[in-house]
């Protein structure tokens, strides 16, 4: 099996410094919420109630052991493209993380093979057909974020989306009251995450924090220095390997640190309801495009560069 890279990461801190061992020990026994609930395959009625009460569901077994492997070994090919263009890393995310979409020149991964198997996986699709409503969604983006060990720091709590502003400060927002009357956040889900575990995520490796509740709270989210302790601890894990984390990306959610030896990749597939739509960029050729399924040709075809159209794919260290 693939294993998590274990050769980059720790720059000027060190894993053995006092501070980072009392951090360490002290999220091996705080680190993650109590209680969470891990679902299987079979479990669509309490997977859409705890979907629209918390804004995130964790669900088990849903990559098998081949495909773990082969996303995998994608991620850490991306990865160490992406690392090789910043030797000190200083990340697109904060030290020491990284966006796959805003590290790669067309906003997306899917151009790579991986995250295109990720399209053909039928107990994703009953999932998000029953959050939605529908089965008639379509994909946004094929992203996800890593990040590396010594990445010592919180990212702060934030949300996906945010209501349309102008053209250049929310270019990829669509939702706009005129009247100010009404927010994204008084709608149903407006595009759905999946993020896919092609490791185990623990208590040290970064987890992904959720806040219970937020996807539709218009109360300001805290700063980082007045975030209360138990936020910083609400995280999703232990969740194993082939698990997926599905997220209203409404909901607060935000980085920790990775204290581990290795990285944590958690690649996805975001969709969009099938009553909204946003501006798109093309992320897979046509003549990769006419390889996939009728059902990932018609999630992908608002992400489908012209049959005419070469697309320059690669690294890059842009902001997402």
């Amino acid at each position: 099996m693939e294993q998590p890279l274990t050769d980059i990461g720790w720059f000027e801190c060190k894993p053995d410094d006092p501070e980072i061992v009392r951090q360490r020990a002290y999220l091996e026994a705080n680190n993650g919420i109590q209680g969470i609930e891990i679902l299987t395959a079979g479990e669509i009625e309490r997977a859409v109630n705890l979907f629209h009460r918390d804004g995130f569901v964790l669900v088990e077994n849903i990559l098998n052991d081949e495909q773990i492997d082969f996303l995998a070994r994608g991620c850490n090919e991306v990865i160490r493209q992406i690392v090789a263009l910043d030797e000190t890393y200083a990340g697109n995310r904060g030290s020491h993380r990284y966006s796959f979409g805003g590290s790669s020149l067309t906003r997306s991964q899917l151009h790579r093979p991986e995250w295109q198997m990720l399209l053909e996986l039928d107990p994703v699709h009953e999932f998000i057909s029953a959050f939605f409503g529908s089965s008639h969604y379509t994909l946004r983006a094929a992203s996800g974020d890593f990040c590396l060990p010594g990445a010592v720091d919180y990212q702060r709590l934030h949300s996906d989306t945010r209501d349309w502003i102008d053209g250049q400060q929310t270019p990829f927002s669509a939702f706009h009251d005129p009247l100010g009357k009404v927010s994204i956040r008084d709608l149903p889900a407006p595009y759905i995450c999946v993020n896919f575990l092609p490791q185990a995520v623990t208590t040290l490796n970064g987890p992904t924090r959720q806040i219970p509740g937020t996807q539709k709270s218009r109360t300001p989210i805290p700063a980082l220095s007045e975030e209360p302790e138990w936020m910083k601890l609400s995280t999703v894990c232990p969740a194993p390997a082939g698990s997926v984390m599905i997220r209203d990306v409404r909901a607060w959610h935000g980085g920790t640190p990775n204290l581990s030896n290795t990285t944590r990749a958690i690649p996805n597939l975001e969709f969009y309801a099938p009553w909204f739509q946003e501006p798109t960029v093309p992320g897979i050729t046509y003549q990769d495009y006419k390889k996939l399924s009728p059902r990932a040709q018609e999630l992908t075809r608002y992400s489908v560069a012209d049959s005419s159209e070469a697309l320059l794919t690669g690294p890059t260290l842009r902001a997402p």
